[in-house]
């Protein structure tokens, strides 16, 4: 994966999930099913749709409305960014080449068959035989190249860096390779996003500027009908290639609404009132008000955490944060539990100790156990060590406390993490001052300019969000490329062990070697501090009781996909009890 196309994945995933919480109150993205509560609500509360729901077997007709956290710019891959809100449309009206399923691996869905060759520099891709677009054309090969050559890599196209490198060769009327210049096991977290969901090509052609208004793709539903922040309409296709396990035609549902809702309570409002059937929240308050919902009868809500995190990043380039003494005091001194609190996630959300959630099949409990707990007197004595060594690397004379700027966004929550991370620093001596930056201007401190050309943030430490449900590598190989690249290296940080490890990992295939690398580097980044972690973000899907088919769905080849996952709403599965 060259660089560029690194740091272009990297940036997509800040831009869609970065501030919508960088501390958990307001989450994305972000690894897996749940965590049972216990008796005081502790925890991702388990979702269990088949004893909520009953035993019943899907039924046909009917339609609902379900409420969007935003509107999404177009639905085009390669112009569209469809973030959670717009992969839920995508849902209805696309398939997807692969799609990861809930033990985090990656499968074909679309695709019959994948094969990577030896060096993971040509992945070879068989298609599934018989399968048509809303127009009627057929999906082959030769619709996937012109796909990439002349949508996906286009000129303009805001896929274009992040596949800079791959090519598409047709090798026959089904089958096609996806060519790169530098090997990647990581390949098909790639096609988990835009770049995976095939489209008519003479429908974006005849479309034309307006292409992103008309999609055409293969999935469950065609499109019927959008206005701009209004509402989206798609109606049921007769015509689906999809069965469910039982062999019934799918999908179940007539026809479904989309609805953008920005604000989170009158989203939740429109749910208790049946103005909508379904909403989708990132937003762990509004998590918490949906249980209150569903306590009082008549909804379900399914909750999911993944491994997008608050957290903070510490530019390591500059002293005296290029020293972990002063990193590891700066976590050190954080009770987490109180900081979860303040952004309201306490009895939903766990503290973090790692990039991969408890559920996520990259977690380590080697890791966990290396994480920090709250120690104020070993943070004290770290920060003693530092302000005492004569060759400190800030250059201060010994005995000089240490001074710097923490920076977070003016949302009220955010306001409130920034002054209780000042208070508790404040304890052992450091000397903290607030900075308030809107949110453009905050990304910009964070990642740097074009006018840097290693894009060296403007910054001391900063509340972020990091974590993501794709493979260790392509997150790992942005997050800590070399900073004289341009890969969204935002803690400025390397290490040679992680550089080393993370080739490892580039070219590794077999699960249980990635497995041990993933917990080595983790061990690394639990040492050397680069980020810390404010606590976890749970997402939720808040239904009437009658929608069903929420945590349904499996691969053609019947293995299940986590119909909560991110808070994105499965359109194929949705049926209603009526």
């Amino acid at each position: 994966m060259t660089p560029f196309r690194r740091r272009l994945l990297a940036l997509l995933t800040v831009l869609s999930v970065l501030l919508t919480a960088c501390g958990g109150d307001d989450d994305d993205g972000a690894t897996e099913d749940t965590t049972e509560d216990s008796e005081e609500g502790e925890g991702v509360r388990e979702n269990d749709e088949e004893e909520a729901a009953g035993d019943d077997e899907p039924q046909y007709g009917g339609s609902i409305t379900i409420g969007l956290e935003a509107e999404t710019n177009g639905w085009l891959p390669g112009t569209s960014q469809p973030a959670n809100a717009g992969y839920s449309v995508y849902s209805a009206i696309y398939d997807p080449l692969v799609v990861r399923v809930e033990d985090g691996s990656i499968e074909p869905y679309l695709a019959e068959s994948i094969e990577p060759n030896e060096d993971y520099t040509r992945w070879s891709f068989t298609l599934r035989e018989g399968i048509t677009f809303h127009d009627g054309t057929d999906l082959t090969a030769e619709v996937i190249k012109r796909n990439w050559d002349e949508y996906l890599t286009a000129e303009g196209a805001n896929t274009a860096g992040a596949l800079e490198g791959i090519t598409v060769e047709v090798t026959g009327p089904l089958t096609y390779d996806y060519v790169l210049e530098e090997g990647d096991a990581a390949f098909l977290d790639t096609l988990t996003t835009t770049p995976g969901y095939p489209f008519s090509v003479e429908a974006a052609e005849a479309g034309g500027e307006d292409a992103g208004a008309n999609p055409v793709g293969t999935g469950p539903f065609t499109f019927g009908s959008w206005t701009r922040d209004g509402q989206l309409v798609v109606n049921r296709n007769e015509n689906y290639w999809r069965t469910d396990e039982a062999g019934n035609q799918l999908p179940y549902l007539d026809s479904i609404t989309f609805r953008p809702i920005p604000d989170e309570d009158t989203r939740l409002d429109s749910v208790a009132s049946g103005d909508i059937d379904v909403m989708q929240t990132l937003r762990q308050s509004i998590v918490r008000s949906a249980r209150d919902l569903v306590d009082s009868g008549g909804y379900n809500s399914y909750e999911w955490l993944g491994n997008n995190g608050g957290s903070g990043i510490i530019n390591t380039m500059k002293p005296p944060f290029d020293d972990k003494r002063v990193r590891q005091a700066l976590v050190l001194a954080v009770d987490q539990e109180q900081m979860i609190e303040v952004l309201g996630g306490t009895g939903i959300t766990p503290p973090q100790t790692q990039w991969f959630t408890q559920d996520s099949p990259w977690y380590s409990e080697a890791a966990a156990d290396a994480w920090y707990d709250y120690d104020p007197e070993a943070a004290q004595a770290l920060l003693d060590e530092y302000i005492n060594d004569p060759e400190r690397s800030d250059g201060q004379a010994p005995g000089t406390p240490i001074s710097f700027t923490y920076d977070c966004p003016p949302d009220p929550s955010l306001v409130e993490l920034s002054q209780a991370y000042q208070a508790f620093w404040q304890q052992v001596g450091l000397e903290v001052n607030l900075d308030s930056k809107e949110q453009s201007a905050h990304i910009t401190a964070g990642i740097g300019t074009e006018n840097d050309p290693f894009l060296r943030g403007d910054f001391d430490v900063q509340c972020w969000r990091l974590g993501s449900q794709a493979d260790p590598y392509s997150v790992w190989s942005s997050a800590f490329g070399p900073v004289e690249s341009e890969v969204l290296n935002v803690s400025d940080w390397t290490h040679p062990d992680v550089t080393a490890k993370l080739e490892e990992l580039r070219v590794e295939g077999d699960t249980d070697e990635r497995k041990r690398i993933v917990e080595e580097i983790s061990l690394i980044l639990a040492e050397e501090v680069p980020n810390f972690w404010t606590g976890g973000t749970a997402t939720a899907i808040v239904a009437r009781e009658e929608v069903r088919g929420i945590l349904g769905g499996v691969t053609p080849s019947g293995t299940p996909i986590d119909g909560a996952s991110d808070a994105i709403i499965r359109a194929p599965y949705l049926w209603l009890a009526q």
